[in-house]
Parts: C-alpha cells; structure tokens; sequence
C-alpha cells in the first residue's frame, strides 16, 4: 500500500469521525442554550475550542491506531510518499519502484477549488480544516466565516460553526440549498432551520472574486442579480470533491479516466487494463457508484475477490445507497427521488408528510423535517425515501432494506413498529397513500 498523507485517508482523519465528534460537541452547547421543554432553563456552557480539538485528535489517534496503523506489518506494508505510475505493472514512490501483477487504484477525492478571482491569493480553508497532526487543522475559532457552497459539507459545518458562536454566512448559486440529487422539500426544510438557527443563508449566488481586507476575507457576488459584499475573518470552500487521477501519472498506466477525473470502471471494478482493479471515491459516479466511505470500504472488497479469486467474479451493487447528513436535524435519503424515478419511466406515486404527525416528534417536542416516499403507482414498489428529522439517519435503514428486497408500499405499513420511534415516519407515510394520517389515532392503520 502506499499513503501520501495519513494512514487512514480522508474519512477518520479529516472528514466522517472528526466533523462529527465536533457536531455532537456542537449539538450540546445548542440544546443547553436552547431546550426544548418549558420548564427547563437555558444554560450556557463554555467552550475551550483548543480542548475541544485536543480531545477530537485524541479519539482519532486512538481510532487510527486501533483501526489502521495496528493492521499493518506482516503481508502488509505501507510506503510512505507520492505514488506515480511507471507503466501497467509498476508505480514509484518518491523514486521507489514497485511492481504487481494486480494494481487497485484506491487514491480517493479531495475538495474542489473552483476558478474564483482572487481566490490563490488569499488563505481560505476546506474541509481539511478538521484534520490532525497537519499544518491546516484549525485551532482557533473565528468570529465569523463566510463558506462558498450549499452541499452537505457546506450544511454540517456551516451549522456546527454557528453552534459554536460563529457568525455564518452561506452562498449557494441555486435557488435553494441541497438543489441537485435531493427533493426540493429537503432543501426547503433544512433551510427553514437554518434561518431560525440565524444562519444566513443567501441563494442565488454567484461568486465573482474574493480579496483580503486587513484581517477579513472580502467576497464579492451577485446574489439574486444585485451585487454584494460579504465580509468575515475566514473563508471556506465547500464546493464539491473530485478524484484523486490526474496527479499520479495516471496515461502511463493507459487506464481510462472520464472528464471529471473518474476512473473508468466496469461492474467487477475493472478499469480499461484487465489487471487494474479501482475503488471508493475516484471512481466517481462510474457503476452509479456515491463518494461515500462506506461505498468505498464495500466496493474494495469487490476489487479484491475480482483481482484474487477464481471463483465467480462479484459484481458492485449500487442500486441501494442510504446516505446522511450530519445536520441537526438528520437528512437522510436512500433511492430515487419524484424526478429521478419519472426520469426511469415510473408513473409515480408521492407523499411527503411532516414530522408534527410522527408520535415520537410531538412527545420529544423535535417535530422540525418531513418525510417523502416515492413509489411506482402501478407496482406500488417503494422507489424511494427521503427524511429530515430526529435520528433520519438511523430511521433510513428500515427503508433501504425494504428497497433492497423491493419492498412495497403495504409491507411498511404491515410492518409492526415499535411506539412511540422516529422510525413510524416510515409506516405514516405509506398510510398516507390511502388515509390522511392527520386524523388517524396513535398507532391506527
């Protein structure tokens, strides 16, 4: 194996464990200033940022060694520096040549930088800001930030910096946030939150050029046709990820790569040369494939039987992806969405109902979200499901099983559901292809 960085990658060093032992740091301080319930008082509790980051590095120097460093020695072994091709059979690393007669393409994603005048030339952070043991981790909390992008890393550490006291403003060019792979509610609802939560969240925004102002960050756009001026101590750019292909001498291999760097790959992982095999993040959209760690972590072991067994090769599946962002509340979506499955050829059957009927919300006082279910109005096959809500991240599950096996609209409602969950968000709305779960008792079908 080779490693530029840090054993580990991208998801528990800079990305999945740390942004989200920090959102859960975050989520603390806002429920004790913020309770729920009357009868309770706010209470204010004080944030050392510089513990707060000492503790994050712990728990993934702990991680990292248990999970990763632990696992090597042996048949396993790691060359440490920049890995470039040589030909289909060889790579060097920092002038060190190494030769397989399988070669996995495992390299990953990094932000995207887009074209912005001004933006070299200024300091701005990305989502490294959550790593450890590297120069761009941050240790001190800015007073305000101003972050390019409306995705979901734009969503969960816009939210987390507002958490933590910090002034934030978002700039999303679409008309609203979360506008491509989401249903439009979800963006509608998250934003709703958002703004309660003081976030500034400015749609319809083009950026024309950043520029330093002393100790601020000045950026200038056009922001539903009127040019502004924002102004802030930081600047973050979340404005996708793109894969790891084009810095590793990648033509001298001669595998194919697609116009957004994506490694060409078949169902079995194969790239354009039989006996190179890639995975996880720089492959793209390839086999409709997500950049999610767990797709990653799934689909290497698929390259691996391909590369190594005799057996019956395994072909990826990803029909059935679930995926989560760490907002409070959770978005979580797994299928197609309403214009995704017509896109297929489905008449479609949708409903979205809000979480003020789900039992669990109402007792727990957290009815913020919606639940959407998509399905074939023929077949009544669930073809999709989308929610923001308490805990949607663990309720999408559920739902994704039932996709995997085909599940239909009746089989959730059949299912027994344990009272009062978050996961009867599930069971209300395929109801509601038949009732008004609005004026259905608790637990009634």
């Amino acid at each position: 194996m080779t490693e530029e960085r840090t054993v580990g990658g991208t998801c528990v060093n800079r990305g999945c464990l740390p942004s989200k032992n920090l959102i859960e740091a975050a989520k603390m301080i806002h429920d004790a200033r913020h309770p729920r319930y009357p009868g309770l008082t706010p209470a204010g509790i004080r944030l050392d940022f510089t513990k707060l980051i000492e503790q994050k590095d712990e728990v993934i120097h702990g991680y990292r060694n248990k999970k990763y460093e632990s696992l090597t020695g042996g048949q396993f072994t790691i060359e440490k520096g920049h890995v470039e091709f040589v030909d289909s059979s060889t790579v060097q690393v920092d002038g060190k040549r190494l030769s397989g007669e399988k070669i996995l393409i495992a390299t990953g994603s990094r932000p995207v930088i887009p074209d912005i005048e001004g933006l070299r030339n200024v300091p701005y952070l990305t989502s490294d800001l959550l790593t450890n043991d590297e120069p761009m981790e941050m240790w001190e909390l800015p007073r305000s930030i101003v972050i390019i992008g409306g995705g979901y890393i734009a969503l969960e550490l816009g939210q987390m910096f507002r958490r933590f006291g910090v002034e934030v403003a978002i700039l999303e060019r679409n008309d609203q946030l979360l506008a491509h792979g989401y249903e439009p509610q979800v963006g509608k609802a998250i934003g709703e939150v958002f703004e309660n939560e003081g976030i500034r969240v400015l749609t319809k925004a083009a950026v024309r050029s950043v520029s330093q102002n002393g100790q601020e960050v000045v950026v200038s756009a056009v922001i539903d046709g009127k040019p502004q001026e924002l102004r802030a101590e930081k600047l973050l750019v979340a404005t996708g990820r793109r894969p790891n292909s084009d810095k590793i001498d990648i033509e001298k291999s001669g595998v194919e790569v697609g116009k957004h760097g994506e490694v060409r790959v078949d169902e079995f992982l194969r790239t354009s040369i039989s006996h190179i095999f890639a995975a996880g993040d720089v492959v793209g959209r390839e086999t409709g494939s997500q950049m999610a760690t767990p797709v990653g972590s799934h689909d290497g072991g698929v390259a691996a039987h391909n590369a190594f067994s005799n057996g019956e090769p395994r072909r990826v599946g990803h029909r059935v992806i679930p995926r989560t962002i760490f907002t409070d509340p959770q978005i979580a979506v797994v299928g197609m969405t309403e214009e995704e499955a017509q896109a297929a050829g489905h008449e479609c059957w949708c409903s979205t109902v809000p979480m003020s009927l789900v039992p669990r919300a109402g007792a727990i006082r957290d009815t913020a979200g919606i639940i959407k279910m998509v399905a074939d109005d023929k077949t009544e096959e669930v073809l999709g499901v989308s929610m923001v809500g308490n805990s949607a991240g663990e309720v999408i599950h559920e739902a994704a099983m039932g996709l995997r096996f085909h599940a239909k609209i009746h089989d959730f409602i059949d299912m027994l559901h344990v009272y009062p969950t978050m996961a009867e968000a599930l069971k209300i709305v395929a109801i509601s292809r038949f009732k008004d779960p609005a004026k259905l008792s608790c637990c009634a079908e």
